[in-house]
């Protein structure tokens, strides 16, 4: 009885992974798996819970980051931003260090200035992408001669 429960909470889990995609809530599954086979060996409640409970923190503790890094999750550089440090944008609103607006590849993003500030027209260099918002300096500081407009 008590192997079927966790079967079917593992389940729940996999299944609402599927909605919303983290690669959290499998972990719990992963969690819910081990304590079914916890049950199936004859194991008590309390062990079962507690085979419940480290499995999925282990699992969302090493194996999570792992599997976020080689899938390509969402994260601060999530969203296929590798290859934008080194490139150029054009500011399109002024740029300082806490607002402005730069266009990318003719797509518009947030960003912030490391020194100074930047007027419209300038072209400057991305130099990080973080949480969605591109950090940038002079373009001619960064030496760069592959311009992305």
């Amino acid at each position: 009885m008590d192997m079927m429960l966790w079967v079917i909470l593992g389940v729940a889990f996999a299944v609402a992974e599927i909605f919303t995609a983290t690669l959290f809530l499998i972990m719990f599954s992963v969690g819910a798996a081990a304590a079914a086979a916890a049950a199936a060996a004859g194991a008590s409640i309390p062990l079962q819970a507690g085979v419940f409970v480290v499995v999925s923190a282990l699992t969302v503790a090493g194996l999570r980051p792992v599997l976020r890094r080689r899938l390509g999750g969402p994260g601060a550089a999530g969203m296929g931003t590798d290859p934008m440090p080194g490139a150029s944008a054009v500011v399109v609103e002024e740029v300082n260090a806490d607002q402005g607006m730069v266009k990318i590849d003719g797509e518009f993003w947030q960003a912030r200035s490391l020194e100074g500030s930047y007027p419209p027209g300038e072209q400057v260099g991305i130099v990080d992408v973080r949480e969605g918002v591109v950090m940038v300096w002079r373009d001619d500081l960064l030496g760069l001669t592959d311009h992305h407009l």
